[in-house]
Parts: structure tokens; sequence; C-alpha cells
């Protein structure tokens, strides 16, 4: 079995970062928090999610993250399956955070992406087929 179980960030404004996440996921709890020392500088810690998935947020960030529209390496966005993007689309707007990219139209998904206050894009996606073929089909007309 593989299963992708969390992804760990860095930021400068950690409660800005869990109040963006907990926007487009309300049902998600900070499971656990705590403090310690990395490479000798002390840094707050805590998971966001649910029960099978979180995302680790780490406190002490420096420097500003990488360009979304550059080429340098790291992280370019974090994809995540919804049941319902307009309910994230709506909540995330009420809160003052605008769409960065809205995806093509396309049969069988809609896909759109915000930036967090950090400047990390996750990508927010909704299916409308169970199909893998419809799923991922790639060249619609």
């Amino acid at each position: 079995m593989v299963r992708f179980e969390h992804a760990n960030l860095v930021v400068t404004d950690l409660k800005a970062t869990l109040d963006f996440i907990q926007t487009a996921f309300p049902k998600w709890i900070v499971r656990g928090q705590g403090e310690m020392k990395w490479k000798g500088k002390p840094r707050r810690w805590l998971h966001v999610g649910d029960d099978t998935t979180y995302i680790t947020l780490n406190d002490n960030g420096e420097g500003e993250n990488r360009e979304l529209a550059g080429h340098k390496p790291g992280l370019a966005h974090l994809g995540f399956e919804v049941d319902d993007v307009d309910g994230i689309i709506e909540r995330l707007q009420n809160k003052g955070f605008e769409i960065d990219i809205l995806g093509g139209d396309h049969p069988f998904r809609k896909t759109v992406y915000f930036v967090d206050p950090e400047g990390f894009q996750f990508e927010f996606i909704q299916y409308y087929s169970n199909d893998p073929a419809e799923r991922n089909l790639y060249d619609t007309p």
C-alpha cells in the first residue's frame, strides 16, 4: 500500500496559514502541537488535518517562499481532491482570498488554485466521474 499521509511546511506566520487551511477544510482540527529546537532555533509546530491526512506547520521560517511564476526548484503546489470545490471557493473568497487560477472547462473535473498567506499554492479538484479514464482525460475537445 502507498498513501500520501502529510506535507510538512515551514512558515513565517503559523496562525495565518492555519486560518487559510481551516477555512478551506472546516472539519480539519489541530491534531497535535508542540515546541522544539530545529538546528538550534526554537520552533513551534502543529499538525492540522483529520484522522488520516494532515499538514505539519512549523513557525520561525526565514525569507520569502519561491516565486510561483518562476522556474526555481521547490514546491509548485499541494493538490487536494474535494467533494465540494464551489464551497471551498465561497469560503475562501468570503475570507478575502482571491482565486489564483481557475482550471479550464473539463467535462469530468473542476479545478481551482488559491495561494495562502505564506505563498504556498493549493489546488482543489472535484471529479465528476469515478472512471479513471474520464478523470485522467487530458486532451479534451
